[in-house]
């Protein structure tokens, strides 16, 4: 009923989807400037975190992610499965005593690098085929586990002597995946698949006398995301699905992940659940030179810091990990015209032309969003008319500027999450502005704000455009 080998397809379908399911597997594993003394380095692994369920119930983490999504599958279609995880190897630090012996040390100081302990991170995979119709009534669980282990690598000095080593040890890592389907009624035959990924570690803090997070971080599951993939058949998006799957889609449960299409844009054959919320078929930038785990920042900018990093900051970035020390070698070596690319790049372009004879040339586009060429992109005499403190605009029939209360409705589609946090908060109108593109936007200060009245003085505050708020009246 179900194998642990890929057909070549298989493999070849997930090879497309394993270069963004990297970027989610190693997502935030070191962070700039990717030394193992940095503050921000002390604290790892944030995303998609299975600890042992002894340990679970101890803190906000979780033991296990479950995903559910819609697909409809052909007749005789196969379900394959593959699950990605981090297994984190502590590695120790010792020195080589002249008795032949090791002895642990804090650090080990080389002529190229500065070796210090670390956590480092081993992928797991586990890979699950099953027929779909396999997976109704019961479903299936398939149990794995990952025995603990011991690895011991001489270091060497530049004369090719033994000055130390590095032991690293990793402990057990048991869990299960569990797959179950079920027909859902209606006109279309659509089916609701649930992948569920526990941590079954029998680990408690109490085993060893040692508590907390990084004591259980060996038993976890880091970064554990899915890969999911039909031979024959598709998935239906869960962030646009068609009008009569809307119902169905909003009734699935997703704890701790969340499906997206995956592979070629226009494929529908393979998902993607992910502790990080991407959009469908997501994909790596293509100038993005390698990767460099830290995403807080931009490539380009973290290219540079990181280029700018003392010599002595990089020995220690090189000592920590090898993947810090090949971002070390990325930032040194990345020739200029790479860099450049990281500055900006043109997705797509449209031809600016508009029917009709040339109109007089106001500062703004036509009513097709069009600029005669000659026009300048911003002309200083066009914002003669405008004032800010007196503009209004029309929301709903009423008229809204300087001093209107308004309720935010923030828009999902051109929003960020901290905007979403304001939905249905109250605020005060400070400005109505113009852009040069003829758009509206209204400057607001949130009520209730204790920073509200210096933001109001330093000219600091929020946008939103005349569709995302309601306006209230007085007192409302």
């Amino acid at each position: 009923m179900t194998v642990t080998a890929f057909a070549s397809g298989t493999q070849a379908r997930f090879a497309l989807a394993r270069q963004v399911a990297d970027a989610v597997l190693f997502e935030g594993y070191v962070l700039y400037p990717y030394r193992a003394s940095a503050a921000k380095n002390r604290l790892r692994w944030q995303f998609g975190v299975l600890v042992p369920p002894g340990w679970g119930a101890e803190c906000e983490e979780h033991d296990f992610q479950h995903t559910e999504c819609l697909m409809e599958p052909a007749a005789g279609a196969t379900l394959s499965v593959e699950v990605r995880f981090l297994r984190a190897r502590r590695r120790t630090v010792q020195r080589a005593r002249p008795d032949g012996g090791f002895h642990t040390v804090g650090e080990l100081r080389l002529d190229d690098r500065v070796l210090m302990p670390w956590d480092e991170g081993a992928e797991e995979r586990v890979e699950v085929v099953a027929p779909v119709d396999d997976l109704f009534g019961d479903g299936v669980a398939v149990p794995f586990r990952r025995p603990a282990g011991e690895d011991a690598r001489p270091v060497l000095d530049a004369a090719g002597r033994t000055v130390g080593r590095l032991l690293r040890r990793w402990e057990e890592a048991c869990g299960t995946v569990r797959l179950s389907a079920r027909e859902l009624d209606g006109p279309y035959r659509a089916v609701r698949l649930t992948a569920v990924v526990e941590n079954t570690s029998a680990w408690t803090p109490s085993d060893g006398g040692e508590a907390g997070r990084d004591a259980a971080l060996p038993h976890s599951l880091v970064a554990t995301h899915t890969l999911m993939a039909l031979s024959a058949g598709s998935f239906l998006s869960m962030t646009d699905p068609p009008e009569w799957a809307r119902g169905a889609v909003a009734a699935c449960r997703n704890l701790h992940t969340w499906p997206v299409l995956a592979g070629e844009r226009g494929s529908a054959d393979l998902v993607l659940s992910s502790p990080i919320i991407l959009e469908d078929h997501p994909a790596i930038a293509p100038e993005s030179p390698g990767a460099l785990y830290d995403a807080t920042e931009i490539d380009e900018i973290l290219a540079l810091r990181t280029a700018a990093l003392t010599d002595e900051e990089k020995r220690e970035a090189r000592g920590t990990d090898e993947r810090a020390a090949a971002v070390i070698e990325l930032a040194d070596s990345m020739p200029p015209e790479v860099l450049e690319r990281l500055h900006g790049a043109v997705r797509g372009l449209r031809e600016a032309t508009g029917p009709g004879p040339a109109a007089p040339d106001d500062g703004f586009p036509d009513e097709h969003g069009v600029r005669r060429p000659d026009t300048p992109w911003w002309d200083p005499a066009s914002e003669a008319g405008f004032d800010p403190a007196r503009d209004h605009v029309a929301v709903d029939g009423r008229r809204v500027g300087k001093g209107s209360r308004v309720q935010l409705r923030p828009g999902r589609r051109r929003t960020d999450a901290q905007d979403i946090f304001l939905h249905g908060r109250t605020a005060t109108v400070e400005a109505v502005l113009h852009d040069v593109d003829g758009a509206v936007h209204l400057a607001v200060t949130v009520e209730g704000d204790p920073g509200a009245d210096i933001r109001r003085e330093q000219g600091r505050f929020l946008y939103f455009q005349p569709d995302e708020v309601t306006p209230l009246e007085d007192g409302a």
